[in-house]
């Protein structure tokens, strides 16, 4: 486990984590890598985030057994405390009260409104707790006519445009390979409780962050969105391509595919020098970035054809003698084994008890810090492991088992 001495950027800070599955405890487990105390409160009915069950990848004990720490549970629940509290009982809610007015944080992904029967919603707490900082994460927002809709990673996908973008041209829309509204959510969700802190460091008050799987999907749409915008034309499934820049796509090569990624009119006659192109350099219809858009289907035949009987790593050395930008497809094993990811810590190994092989291999948080490095204090915790002890630390008295 690499942990340390070092100040953390976050030392001191509580988060209150009532959030499940993946948008809200990926923004809990950064607060937490940067150095909060980071507590999630686990239902004791479902026996702890749903994701505990997602399997079918799980840590071992020493005698074989399967663990509740599921690989999906791992992916975003490091550096945590875990709590089991039963927010529909008396004593649970009395609980995350006596809890909440220590907090600094509250993180919550519950249906608009879920959490005002138990007296715990943000306008109670923050009426109770001005300096409160609390993050409500929804599929739709906390407004809107499908404010009571459920949110789920693959219904924001396709209600929000990414998967009309995503997929063979000939082919069907298609998801993303993993989560990526949920864990971009999380990200806005971090970015919006740190600029929250700072308000709140400024003047004393807290505030309520209403954030939507939606809302942070469209707004990744990037300059597919404001093409749009800008054109009233609707974007196009174009594969691996990109709209606005020819060539940048996947091509074919003696063992599969390659990615070449051209950016401009220099690079372009540079890479076509390289490969005896050099006419096309020349050519009206290929010399411009907007000629070569406009040919794409030409140009992307010719370049297929050329370069479709070469080795990858013959095509990769022509590309990078120029430098044009060109790189392999690795796959899951040769990008997280790759030298550059060794380099980086791409991967670490965190101490994890009662784990067979007396750890876990998690995927690093990509900060670097100067001054406040990112650190693995706590391994994915076990459901309820830490009950008693957070409870002693924040003046409760522990429950009888």
């Amino acid at each position: 486990m690499v942990a340390s001495d070092s100040p953390m950027a976050l030392d001191g800070l509580v988060v209150l984590d009532l959030s499940r599955i993946l948008a809200g405890p990926t923004a809990t487990q950064l607060l937490g890598d940067l150095g909060a105390t980071v507590i999630k409160v686990e239902n004791p009915r479902t026996k702890g985030d749903d994701t505990r069950g997602w399997g079918p990848n799980y840590v071992r004990d020493s005698d074989g057994a399967r663990t509740d720490l599921s690989a999906y549970f791992m992916a975003a629940n490091r550096n945590k405390l875990s709590i089991s509290v039963d927010l529909a009982s008396d004593d649970g809610q009395e609980t995350i009260r006596h809890l909440a007015a220590r907090a600094d944080v509250i993180v919550e992904n519950y249906k608009p409104g879920g959490l005002e029967k138990y007296g715990l919603d943000h306008a109670t707490l923050l009426a109770a707790h001005p300096q409160l900082v609390y993050c409500s994460i929804s599929g739709f927002g906390q407004t809107g006519p499908n404010r009571d809709q459920p949110g789920y990673d693959l219904m924001a996908q396709g209600y929000g445009g990414i998967m009309s973008l995503t997929g063979a041209p000939d082919g069907p829309p298609m998801k993303v390979g993993v989560g990526i509204a949920d864990v971009m959510c999380g990200m806005y969700a971090t970015v919006g409780v740190l600029a929250a802190l700072r308000h709140r460091d400024a003047t004393g008050e807290g505030q309520h962050i209403d954030l939507a799987l939606v809302d942070a999907q469209m707004a990744w749409l990037i300059n597919e969105g404001t093409n749009f915008l800008t054109s009233g034309k609707l974007p196009e499934r174009r594969g691996n391509a990109h709209p606005n820049i020819v060539p940048y796509d996947a091509f074919p090569c003696a063992e599969g595919h390659f990615l070449l990624a051209v950016g401009n009119d220099a690079q372009f006659a540079r890479f076509c020098d390289a490969f005896g192109l050099a006419s096309l350099a020349d050519d009206p219809a290929y010399q411009t970035n907007l000629s070569r858009i406009e040919n794409r289907v030409s140009l992307t035949e010719i370049l297929s054809r050329t370069l479709a009987d070469l080795p990858r790593d013959e095509i990769l050395r022509r590309c990078h003698a120029v430098k044009v930008p060109a790189g392999p497809i690795h796959t899951v094993e040769e990008a997280l084994q790759s030298d550059q990811a060794i380099a980086r810590d791409t991967v670490v190994a965190v101490d994890t008890p009662g784990a067979a092989t007396g750890s876990v291999a998690l995927l690093g948080n990509p900060l670097k810090f100067s001054r406040t490095p990112v650190q693995y204090r706590r391994p994915p915790p076990r459901f309820g492991q830490n009950t008693n002890t957070v409870l002693e630390m924040f003046g409760i008295a522990p429950k009888a088992d």
